[in-house]
This record gives C-alpha cells, sequence and structure tokens, in this order.
C-alpha cells in the first residue's frame, strides 16, 4: 500500500494512492497514520478493512494539497556520511560506525509544500534520502531481525543550513531542524512495494538542473546494520523516522559551493517512492 495524507496544514485526514494513481479517504477507517497506528498491525488492518470497503471511499481530487504521510513522530534520527562519496566532498573521513544526529519533529512538512530559508541563513542546502518508517518497537534488535521492525519508506527533503550545522559550537541538530526542513512523502510505501531498500535509485534536481544521481546501493552502511545500530542506543517507536544519509552533490560540495535562495525549485525523487517538489521562499 501507499498511504498518504491530505488536507490543510493541521486538518490531514488518512488516504491511499491505489495503483491506478487514484487517492481515496479513507478517514472512514478511523485511524490516523500515527504510533498507535504502526504499533498495532494499522496496516494489516487496513487492508483487510480495505477489501470490504474500498468502494465506498471518497476520491481525493487531485487540486486538494498532500501532507507528510504521517503524523509528527515521537523522534526522526538521521544518519550522516553514509555515502562514502557525500563524506568525501564534505572533507570528512569515511566513519567506521554511523554517524548519528536528531532533526526536530517540528521540521516535518508536506512533500509540495515551500522550504522557508531561516532568519539569517545563508547557506541553506538540498539532500536526497530514503527515510525509514518504524512500524515495530525496536530495542537492541539485530541485523537479521531488523527488517521485521520496518513498516515502510519514505522519501525525504533532509534540509540542512550548513552555517548552522557546521560552523555553529555543538551538535549539528541546529542546522537541521528549522521549520519546513523535513519534507517528506509523497506517501508511504508498505514493505511489500520495496523489494530492496538496498538498491533504490535516487535523485535531486536544483531548477531543473541534475544535482544528485545516485543509488542506496551506495551505502556505507545498509538499512539492516542503521536499524540495529540505533536501536543499541535508544527505543525505536512506531512510527519513528530514520533518514538514512544522502549521495555526494551537496551544495556544501560545490566549487565554490552553491545555496539555496528564495524562487530556487527543489526536485527529488527515489525508485518506488514518488517524487517531491518545493519552491524555497525566504522567512518573514
Amino acid at each position: 500500500m501507499k498511504l498518504i495524507r491530505f488536507g490543510a496544514i493541521n486538518e490531514e485526514k488518512p488516504g491511499i494512492l491505489l495503483t491506478n494513481g487514484t487517492k481515496i479517504d479513507v478517514s472512514a477507517f478511523g485511524a490516523d497514520y500515527n504510533e498507535a497506528f504502526f504499533g498495532n498491525n494499522g496496516i494489516e488492518k487496513l487492508s483487510s478493512w480495505l477489501e470490504k470497503n474500498q468502494d465506498s471511499c471518497p476520491v481525493v481530487e487531485d487540486d486538494v494539497r498532500i501532507g507528510a504521510p504521517l503524523l509528527r513522530p515521537s523522534k526522526i534520527v538521521c544518519v550522516g556520511l553514509n555515502y562514502a562519496q557525500h563524506a568525501a566532498e564534505s572533507g570528512m573521513d569515511v566513519p567506521e560506525e554511523p554517524v548519528l544526529f536528531f532533526k526536530a519533529s517540528s521540521a516535518v512538512t508536506g512533500p509540495f509544500d515551500p522550504i522557508v530559508i531561516p532568519k539569517g541563513s545563508e547557506k541553506t542546502d538540498w539532500e536526497v534520502e530514503l527515510a525509514i518508517v518504524i512500524g515495530e518497537k525496536a530495542s537492541y534488535v539485530s541485523e537479521e531481525n531488523a527488517l521485521n521492525h520496518v513498516a515502510g519508506y519514505v522519501l525525504h527533503n533532509d534540509v540542512s543550513e550548513r552555517a548552522f550545522q557546521l560552523e555553529k559550537s555543538g551538535q549539528w541538530v541546529k542546522g537541521k531542524s528549522c521549520d519546513t526542513f523535513a519534507p517528506l512523502g509523497p506517501f508511504i510505501a508498505t514493505t511489500d512495494e520495496i523489494k530492496d531498500p538496498n538498491n533504490l535509485h535516487l535523485w535531486l534536481k536544483l531548477n531543473g538542473e541534475m544535482m544528485q544521481n545516485s543509488s542506496t546501493s551506495d551505502f556505507i552502511f545498509n538499512i539492516q546494520e542503521v536499524i540495529s545500530y540505533i536501536s543499541q542506543f535508544m527505543t525505536l517507536l512506531p512510527g519513528d523516522v530514520i533518514s538514512t544519509g544522502t549521495p555526494f552533490g551537496v551544495g556544501l560540495g560545490l566549487t565554490p559551493p552553491r545555496y539555496l535562495k528564495q524562487g530556487d525549485v527543489v526536485e527529488l525523487g527515489i525508485e518506488g517512492l514518488g517524487i517531491s517538489k518545493q519552491t524555497c521562499i525566504a522567512y518573514k
């Protein structure tokens, strides 16, 4: 299944994107896509419910806003420098173990909503990433069992402000957590939709120019390793998001560096996970 949420900001309803491209409203199922949904076999229950009720579900019109495909998660855990060429362009060593940082869940926004360049920012950057949505509580899980804890996968633009991230003292979270810095979607693809998350094409264009064009086969640490590793340090709850890192081609790595400005359009996609598009606007 492909899980979507639609409607005005803070008024989104749950829906499904059908294989023929039609979007339907599944509000009558009685649950939104949150921790309780993912943690209580919500995907299986919704699938069974649709077998009997799909034909009576209202169609969502194409002009209706698409929001982030899940309610605000308890946490967004990100993996830094998880592609060797990105580590090189960032001037950093290839890590011996996953580099972890947090992104504030208040940064979550819809896949077609604008990116707001923060107040005082001169180095806002783009990062196409494959994100994992946790479906079952995970603590001290093995690599062999890691995929059993996944509900699905989602496209993520890990927008970053490099001066806040790298030039101020402290941790990276300051450059990762500004409002609108986590466009998610357009949908969550459940695990049956993605045969091999460690071999997916992903790309990003800036104003129509290809900037990132790679594959998750270039991971330093694959999906199973990342989930298992993170679970050694914290409990992952249903609905939590893990963003698995970005390939080479970010603005920071260009010569000279290139950063987002008002009016820029970022378009990105991952094989099997759709395409998102954001226009950059200045903070007001």
